[in-house]
């Protein structure tokens, strides 16, 4: 089964650059991508010069050797490249999707108290989370632990462990992203309160 379907030319085109390139970002020749791909050294250079077509079974091969996902490789659709956020006025949010890895969200949150002196009214959940400090200076309560995150820092750590965000010194405003897993437990725990922070 050969890859070719819509305008093929510029697809196998598209894929046959896609391939060259991620084998020279790995600082692979031809010898090194063809040994992982179990595949000629030939075949490979032709695949990737336009000289040999390309069929489904040496995409999957090259996909695997290359450490990505066939859709990566065959990936057309460039319209949404620029999205806007869904407002969240339940919350006071801007929220924006990422589409790398579904059920990943970006949320804009606005903090203006401090985190809480109770750790029981920290949290753990399953999930990872990052985040960036816009505008004034987070205090970010990890474990027994307590991070100062100032303006342009940003954090990641893995929720976990118990945690809870709050501001010092007057409101400061973040950018977060989380994973599905840490997106679900802050849903599910949005009564237990977080110094304040709006939940996702």
């Amino acid at each position: 089964m050969l890859l070719m379907t819509q305008n093929e030319g510029e697809l196998e085109s598209l894929v046959r650059k896609r391939i060259r390139a991620l084998r020279v970002a790995q600082g692979w020749s031809l010898e090194d991508l063809a040994t992982r791909a179990r595949v000629s050294q030939s075949t490979l250079s032709r695949i990737e010069n336009g000289q040999r077509r390309l069929a489904l079974d040496q995409l999957v091969t090259l996909a695997r050797a290359l450490d990505t996902s066939v859709d990566q490789l065959v990936a057309t659709a460039t319209e949404d490249v620029v999205t806007n956020p869904v407002i969240d006025s339940a919350h006071g949010q801007k929220r924006w999707s990422v589409k790398a890895d579904p059920g990943v969200i970006v949320v804009r949150q606005r903090l203006t108290n401090p985190p809480p002196d109770n750790p029981a009214r920290m949290r753990a959940h399953p999930g990872r989370e990052w985040l960036v400090v816009l505008s004034g200076t987070a205090v970010l309560m990890l474990g027994n632990r307590r991070f100062r995150v100032e303006t342009d820092q940003a954090a990641e750590f893995p929720t976990m462990l118990p945690h809870a965000l709050g501001a010092e010194g007057g409101p400061c405003e973040i950018l977060g992203i989380f994973d599905r897993d840490a997106r679900r437990g802050h849903q599910r725990g949005e009564d237990t309160g977080d110094g304040g922070r709006p939940v996702p």
